[in-house]
């Protein structure tokens, strides 16, 4: 799951951006509303925590806009500001929660994971296919009592080949979901880590394959007797 921050406090910034990749999620910041939108237009976000006084273009203004793009994507909005008509402002723009600071950082994941339900995310400790299974928690992909930890690319891309199940699932969505809008990752970077899972899936000797769709992209099988 692939979250954006837009704040312009870098400390804060950052910091959110370590927390939120310690918690299994990928992770851009950006640093201005100019930015922040441009990311956000690109459609590849589940989740966007965006601040309201930020520098080129306030949050309101960055909200309003993708909303009348047509950007649904759930947004988070952080604010020093408390006041009740505040709040209102934002929710009106189309903000779907409101999160004052200072905040407890539970609070923040705890949000995180409402407005992913929200979307039909399901929030759940494992996700199965076949015989193999993926822990969300530990990043370990086991086969009957055979597991391998995956690396943080490994783990996204393994989590959105379970999640779409025999669905294909293009290089572009994969490119972008794993590396980033701004990324200069290609092709090959999908090619390599799909290289990579597809050799631990045979070390762990599970019958589960990743089926290669020409020009178009990949999708989960399975090799049967």
């Amino acid at each position: 799951m692939r979250i954006l921050v837009v704040e312009d406090e870098k400390r804060l910034a950052d910091t959110l951006a370590d927390i939120l990749t310690e918690n299994k999620y990928l992770v851009d910041v950006a640093y201005n509303g100019e930015d922040g939108l441009d990311n956000v237009l690109s459609g590849i976000y589940d989740v966007i925590v965006l601040d309201v006084m930020i520098p080129k273009m306030n949050g309101y203004d960055v909200l309003r806009k993708m909303r009348n793009e047509g950007n649904s994507t759930p947004v988070l909005m952080l604010t020093a500001k408390s006041e009740t008509t505040d709040k209102i402002t934002g929710l009106d723009c189309g903000a779907d929660y409101y999160l004052t600071k200072p905040f407890e950082i539970d609070e923040l994941l705890a949000c995180l994971r409402a407005l992913l339900r929200r979307q039909g995310e399901i929030i759940t400790e494992e996700l199965s296919f076949e015989d193999i299974s993926l822990n969300l928690a530990t990043c370990l992909l086991t086969c009957d009592k055979r597991s391998v930890r995956l690396s943080s690319r490994e783990f996204e891309m393994m989590r959105l080949l379970i999640s779409n199940k025999e669905n294909i699932i293009p290089k572009e969505t994969l490119l972008l979901k794993i590396w980033g809008y701004d990324s200069e990752a290609d092709d090959n970077h999908v090619e390599v880590y799909i290289s990579f899972l597809r050799k631990k899936l045979a070390h762990i000797k599970s019958a589960v394959i990743i089926e290669a769709v020409r020009r178009v992209g990949y999708h989960l099988g399975v090799n049967r007797p």
